[in-house]
């Protein structure tokens, strides 16, 4: 099966560090690393968890976007992934679960200003969700929902990715990329990956496919959450 499209994660994925947590470590106010505890044990969902994370930076959006440009970059294979992906015709998304802000001007010095982005953003101290679920309030960005519109779209899905927002858009996925915690997070949820440490390695992988797995797909995705 020809994989037609891919969803790439940012933060630890197309960009080698989470810079949503290296702006707390420079500028947050507070211990923000138990909210993702709180996260990891089931008492709150990612979205909320961000948006009391984001609330502890105490820095402008210019400052923290300043910092971010200076220190980092997308991995040094990405640019070639993209081109691959360009000339084998299949769209291509960077989508990300973080603050969001940095992940487009972060791409465009890496002269990658024409893919297409689906990420939170930070806008007067506050995190917003442009592409969050209509209803479910768990994730910031729903990945679950980005994999079916990608797989509704195109026919089929890859997903690339690392951590634990990553789950929802691998349970959806025909073929996933797992390093890091997702790793551990797919065979907890029994979700087929291939493993990878540089976008060559998936490059390669997507070359020799001779069939794809398919998506889990379950009925309910597990990081949902209903309004208060």
């Amino acid at each position: 099966m020809f994989i037609a499209s891919l969803l790439i994660d940012f933060d630890g994925t197309a960009c080698p560090h989470d810079v949503s947590e290296e702006l707390l470590d420079r500028f947050g106010d507070g211990d923000w690393r138990r909210y993702d505890d709180a996260v990891d044990r089931g008492e709150l969902g990612l979205r909320q968890a961000a948006e009391i994370q984001s609330s502890m930076l105490r820095a402008t959006r210019e400052e923290m976007l300043e910092f971010a440009l200076e220190r980092f970059t997308v991995d040094e294979t990405f640019p070639r992934f993209v081109a691959y992906a360009s000339a084998t015709r299949r769209p291509l998304a960077v989508i990300s679960d973080g603050f969001g802000f940095y992940v487009r001007p972060i791409l465009e010095r890496a002269g990658l200003e024409d893919i297409e982005v689906m990420t939170n953003d930070y806008v007067d101290g506050a995190l917003v969700h442009p592409f969050a679920h209509a209803v479910c309030v768990g994730c910031g960005t729903c990945k679950m929902r980005a994999a079916a519109r990608f797989r509704e779209s195109y026919g089929s899905v890859a997903y690339v990715g690392e951590g634990q927002s990553d789950r929802y858009g691998a349970l959806y996925s025909d073929l996933v990329f797992a390093n890091k915690d997702l790793v551990r997070i797919c065979e907890q949820d029994g979700v087929p990956y291939r493993t990878w440490t540089t976008f060559d390695d998936v490059r390669e992988t997507l070359e020799s496919l001779d069939g794809v797995p398919g998506p889990v797909n379950p009925e309910r995705c597990p990081g949902w959450r209903d309004p208060a």
